[in-house]
């Protein structure tokens, strides 16, 4: 199949699943509202700007697993595993990765994918204009849900070797590719491993 028509099948396929999964998870969804919402008070989500494709600042939705103004607060963007500043309810929604389940909405916006590299913050680990050019192949397909320097090793590996897989994702990209990293998602999610330090 010809890498176009696989893209638009890829688009396709986004959109209509994460319409699905948003009615079928529906249930959960509002049940992890509701419990977020009754331990502190606070916001359900969590909104924070990151850079998707071709350098275009975006908002991601997460379920808010941190309190409020977080970011703000202790090591900022960097998080333990002992961070106080995670909710009891958030570490169960980070170790499961449920947190990430409103992404569903960016992927409905077309701002993000199931599958395909992380998007960073604005900032850091540089602005968008001072990566280098080999990096900056990576912002040529929409950011993912997960992807492949998700399932191999996550939050364990610095910035640049996730750059490296992501660079590898988008230049050898295939529909065929993509089912490979969603079956092994849920193996990661099981693991449980990589799921602190720098933002993803």
């Amino acid at each position: 199949m010809v890498r176009g028509m696989q893209k638009f099948l890829k688009v396709l396929i986004d959109r209509l699943f994460a319409g699905l999964f948003l009615v079928v998870f529906s249930p959960v969804l509002l049940g992890i509202a509701i419990g977020i919402k009754k331990e502190d008070g606070g916001p359900v989500f969590f909104r924070q700007e990151r850079l998707g494709k071709n350098g275009r600042v975006f908002k991601i939705v997460k379920f808010r697993s941190m309190v409020p103004d977080a970011m703000s607060k202790g090591s900022g963007l960097h998080i333990q595993p002992n961070d106080d500043r995670i909710t009891r309810i958030g570490r169960f929604l980070r170790k499961s990765s449920l947190d990430e389940l409103p992404q569903l909405v960016n992927i409905l916006k077309g701002e993000m994918s199931f599958i395909g590299p992380r998007p960073p913050v604005p900032t850091y680990p540089k602005r968008y204009e001072d990566y280098e050019a080999w990096v900056l192949v990576r912002f040529q397909m929409l950011p993912g849900m997960t992807g492949l320097a998700q399932v191999s090793g996550r939050n364990d590996i610095d910035w640049y070797e996730r750059f490296r897989y992501d660079v590898d994702y988008v230049q050898d990209w295939s529909l065929m590719k993509d089912i490979r990293i969603f079956l092994l998602t849920f193996k990661t999610v099981l693991k449980g491993k990589g799921i602190y330090k720098d933002p993803s």
